[in-house]
């Protein structure tokens, strides 16, 4: 034997050895992950034939398969394509003790966008600011992103396009799609510069790894697999904190904002005004659910206010004459243990209405900044960093097309306080008082100044909030259908310009 042979099988050698032994921690770390809840989230993108599906099956063999996803990312299907962009990858993030492995991924379609002209140029500009905005949520809120890309030369590539073809158990991978894909490599090449201009970031680094000697490439992701969860698990075990070394955060600020000084809270209207005046104003928005849906236009409203506010009944008026087909109220209240271990924004953003459709959430992602605030059950660095990340995420829904409107239910303590009495009075209405009520009401002043930064820090123009006063329950109830109507008449005639 040669020289030269000896040399390549101490290397190949020396290759298992180290993919072994890299396997053998990655199973470790998995576990170690998986017990002090780290979400993991891994994203394989590369160019057709690179080897995605040959490093992932090599990346999950050591591990114990019930602590991970794969998930294949295809073109969006119908429903898919009826919501945001993000929405499909947002449902597909990890939880605080899984893995989730992406191959291809949000950037996939990007890529793709880009090459057919699908997008223009602001509007990609505007995709890759989503996506830098959905990593960093994630990473901020303690899930390690792991990005690598397979690099591949067109020669190399034409090479295994035809082995695939000439074999008939794979033939069926080279569709029409990859072979043009293929024949557009040069292209492709340049939509992935921009890319890593976009996306390669200091705290969200892409790993750029050679494909064409596929142990190598596989020994090079193992071993980065490996030194990022040893280094998170390291930190969690020294009581280190994620965030630790963050720069200071910049919270946002829209001097327009409402205020509670300046709402009127003697307004009033007459029962037989209100009738009149509701019977049209529903009428109306009758019509206008037929006009959503027609042009596909999403409306998201937020309901935020008091206990006792009327927000049950508001919400009520608005949706009487709807098509029941084309909306849903979603009553949000204490997270449950799935809720708890992803992302605070998850249960949101997986209740996004279809394109025409109507979302109505009583109470809201706002909880992050209110109660969850007031009560202590977050951070003051989680409940200030909220403020950034609502905006972004209504800012995905506003880029999708959507309507976004924020209500707060107003009324003064001695309102509460009679409406109070007059339901633990009521045997009907005695279900709606609770304890926590009342211990809320004690918390009045710390609630108020709480609402008043969340109306400073989240009223972007095209996502306002309108407070809503509400000690007459007909004037709030008139009100909130006006703003909705005019909403909506608005985007009607943006549409059609």
């Amino acid at each position: 034997m040669d020289q030269h042979k000896e040399e390549s099988l101490d290397t190949a050698k020396s290759l298992r050895k180290e993919i072994e032994e890299s396997g053998r921690e990655l199973a470790y770390l998995q576990r170690k992950c998986r017990e002090l809840e780290i979400p993991v989230l891994i994203v394989v993108e590369g160019l057709s034939a690179a080897g995605k599906g040959t490093i992932i099956n090599r990346m999950i063999q050591p591990m114990d398969p019930r602590g991970f996803k794969v998930s294949c990312i295809a073109s969006p299907n119908r429903d898919e394509q009826m919501r945001p962009f993000l929405w499909r990858f947002w449902r597909r993030t990890p939880s605080a003790d899984r893995m989730a492995i992406f191959d291809r991924s949000w950037y996939r379609n990007l890529l793709d966008a880009e090459i057919e002209n699908q997008l223009s140029e602001a509007d990609l500009k505007k995709a890759y600011s989503d996506v830098r905005s959905f990593e960093r949520q994630l990473k901020d809120s303690g899930t390690i992103i792991l990005k690598f890309f397979l690099e591949i030369s067109k020669k190399e590539q034409a090479t295994r396009l035809a082995a695939l073809q000439g074999n008939p158990s794979t033939a069926w991978r080279v569709s029409d799609a990859v072979l043009q894909r293929h024949s557009r490599y040069n292209d492709y090449v340049s939509a992935v510069a921009n890319m890593f201009h976009e996306t390669d970031l200091p705290d969200s680094p892409w790993c750029r790894i050679p494909s064409k000697k596929a142990k190598v490439a596989t020994s090079l992701v193992l071993r980065q697999l490996v030194e990022t969860l040893s280094a998170r698990v390291k930190e969690r075990k020294k009581g280190i904190p994620f965030e630790a070394g963050r720069p200071p955060l910049k919270l946002p600020s829209f001097p327009k904002a409402p205020s509670f000084l300046d709402a009127d809270m003697g307004n009033s209207l007459g029962k037989r005004e209100y009738l009149k005046k509701l019977e049209a104003r529903q009428n109306r928005i009758q019509e206008l659910h037929h006009e959503l849906y027609r042009l596909r236009i999403p409306l998201v409203l937020v309901y935020e206010g008091w206990d006792a506010s009327g927000k049950g009944g508001n919400i009520r008026r608005l949706t009487e004459k709807m098509d029941p087909r084309g909306y849903e109220v979603i009553p949000v209240s204490a997270p449950n243990d799935v809720e708890k271990a992803h992302h605070y924004l998850w249960r949101f953003w997986t209740e996004f209405p279809k394109a025409g459709h109507v979302t109505i959430f009583d109470r809201s992602w706002y909880g992050r900044v209110l109660v969850e605030r007031v009560e202590g059950f977050c951070t003051e660095t989680d409940w200030k960093q909220a403020f950034n990340e609502i905006n972004e995420m209504e800012d995905n829904f506003r880029h999708f097309g959507s309507i976004v409107l924020k209500f707060w239910v107003h009324i003064d303590k001695d309102e509460q306080l009679k409406r109070f009495k007059a339901r633990e009075e009521n045997p009907h209405k005695r279900w709606k008082l609770h304890e926590e009520d009342w211990r809320n009401r004690e918390k009045w002043d710390l609630y108020e100044a709480a609402a008043e930064e969340m109306f400073l820090r989240t009223h972007a123009p095209k996502s306002p909030w309108t407070i809503i006063e509400g000690n007459c329950k007909r004037y709030a109830r008139i009100k909130a259908l006006d703003v909705v109507i005019d909403a909506i008449d608005k985007k009607i005639a943006e549409k059609s310009e």
